[in-house]
């Protein structure tokens, strides 16, 4: 399984002193996030006072399949890995989120949990909404649902096309899409993924993986070494991969473009960080 930390103690417990939070606070804001970078300024401000700084280590397991979500997690940076796990253990990963989204949207459906994990794949922030707060102010203010229904719908996008990735592309075409997602949310080239780990993402035997990232690493388009792996050769991996990758980019960008998110925000910064959402 991806994860290996409990849900329970984070974050009333290692992460709970005003000090950490601070340090968040400090170094990330919640504009880095592009779903709360979309909102009309007014809305934003008023949401601010009840937007908690929050560590998100990795490996920590946001939530457990039935879990009730009580928050939604705005990330500014790192990913969060969602996965199945069955019964003897094994899983399969079907959607990431990047400072593009959030964790924790069942809870605005009525549903209020999933048969799913979220379990942070690299370790980033992220700012905390609690759920009940979050329903209350859709009674004042429509954009926020507006944005979070718009980002649900990409969010099925990117689930629906990852199964069909994982049924009909090869593991190598799989190892692509998977270092490309993951790649543009990070600030570099040179992502911290064990063998070990892509196989449990991708849902496949770790020979299979090994065998993958070899012929990549012999092509020149990326330099593997222990526990991380660095791309070489970004535009030969995207023409290496399906077109699940390009597909699912595409749709983000479709839903989550300035036009279809900002509204009246007229925040110096918003268009540019929304002219290409990382998928």
């Amino acid at each position: 399984m991806l994860g290996t930390h409990s849900s329970r103690p984070y974050p009333e417990t290692r992460f709970a002193s005003k000090e950490s939070r601070r340090a968040v606070a400090a170094q990330y804001s919640p504009r880095e996030n592009r779903l709360l970078a979309a909102l009309p300024l007014k809305d934003y401000e008023r949401l601010l006072p009840d937007l908690e700084p929050v560590p998100l280590p990795l490996g920590w397991t946001v939530h457990r399949d039935r879990d009730r979500e009580q928050y939604l997690y705005f990330l500014t940076a790192g990913i969060v890995s969602k996965c199945y796990v069955t019964a003897n253990g094994a899983s399969t990963e079907f959607a990431v989120t990047g400072s593009e989204g959030v964790i924790g949207v069942t809870s605005i459906l009525g549903g209020e949990s999933m048969l799913s994990h979220a379990v942070v794949l690299s370790a980033g922030y992220a700012y905390r909404l609690g759920a009940d707060l979050l329903k209350k102010e859709f009674k004042h203010h429509d954009q926020l649902l507006h944005l979070l229904l718009r980002y649900t719908q990409a969010l099925i996008a990117q689930t629906g096309q990852i199964a069909a990735c994982n049924r009909h592309h090869s593991v190598e075409q799989q190892l692509c899409r998977c270092i490309l997602s993951s790649l543009d949310r990070l600030p570099s080239n040179d992502l911290t993924l064990t063998q070990e780990l892509i196989a449990h993402r991708l849902g496949v035997r770790r020979e299979s993986v090994t065998k993958a990232v070899g012929k990549l690493q012999r092509a020149g388009l990326i330099h593997r070494s222990r526990g991380h792996i660095a791309v070489l050769d970004r535009p030969r991996l995207k023409a290496q991969a399906c077109e699940c990758y390009a597909i699912v980019k595409r749709e983000y960008d479709r839903l989550l473009r300035p036009e279809n998110t900002i509204g009246n925000a007229g925040v110096h910064g918003i268009e540019a960080n929304l002219v290409s959402v990382p998928v």
